[in-house]
């Protein structure tokens, strides 16, 4: 697939107005890589927004993207993530919360391999997913996952193919990490679901495949995050997709 303008899929989902109709994907280049410095999401969504006119759209109708600053550790985030896995908000909620008090609050790798995976067990955690965050506390301890300050200077690719390492952590939960705890504005998940479908929405074409998908992102370097962003929030606005955890 090229870059060029794909066909129009006929008139969008979007309430009353055609979401995209007639607009190229990244019609006018955002800034190029070699020209980057480093800007918030809202000021990246802003460059977006002048440039193409379905972000303009979008950021009208949704506002400026919302990646809230970390709370957690890089390894409790890691670790609530696991716990999330196929579980429903609530239940994922209270079976966390109960591993955490299992840690005595102390959500460190030090802290889960030194408690016994049976009282993880007890707190509602499956035992594949005990397996995986003691996979995961081993693996930072002994250095094959970086979450220090080194990690600062490891690429994006560098990130994933360290976190994929890890029992139960496959590329869309790195790319997750990657965008909202490490803030990073260029991750582009061409495998999740509502990305695709969002963009196809959002500029009238038909549902990308994941590598179509990789191709249309292309334009949008260094700020694909925020596209990504806006790709689920699409989903919601012309397709009625429940909210969640990234575009609450």
């Amino acid at each position: 697939m090229t870059t060029s303008t794909p066909p129009a899929a006929g008139s969008s989902p979007g309430a009353g107005s055609s979401p995209g109709a007639g607009s190229s994907p990244g019609a006018s280049r955002p800034p190029a890589a070699g020209r980057r410095r480093r800007v918030s999401p809202r000021a990246a969504a802003q460059l977006l927004a002048e440039r193409d006119p379905v972000l303009a759209r979008l950021l009208a109708a949704a506002g400026p993207p919302r990646f809230p600053p970390p709370t957690d550790s890089h390894f409790a985030f890691l670790v609530r993530s696991i716990t999330y896995q196929q579980l429903a908000g609530r239940a994922a909620q209270a079976i966390h919360g109960r591993l955490v008090s299992a840690l005595d609050g102390d959500v460190t790798p030090e802290r889960v391999l030194g408690t016994p995976p049976e009282a993880l067990r007890a707190a509602g955690l499956s035992g594949s997913k005990t397996a995986s965050i003691r996979d995961l506390a081993a693996k930072v301890l002994d250095g094959t996952v970086l979450l220090d300050r080194r990690l600062a200077r490891e690429s994006d690719e560098e990130v994933v193919a360290r976190l994929t390492t890890v029992r139960g952590i496959g590329k869309w939960s790195a790319e997750i990490f990657l965008m909202f705890q490490l803030r990073r504005l260029d991750v582009w998940p061409t495998g999740d679901l509502g990305v695709r479908k969002g963009f196809g929405l959002a500029w009238n074409i038909p549902t990308p495949t994941p590598k179509q998908l990789d191709v249309l992102g292309e334009p949008y370097h260094p700020y694909r995050t925020v596209v990504a962003w806006y790709c689920w929030r699409a989903d919601q606005l012309y397709a009625g997709a429940a909210a969640t955890a990234v575009t609450a």
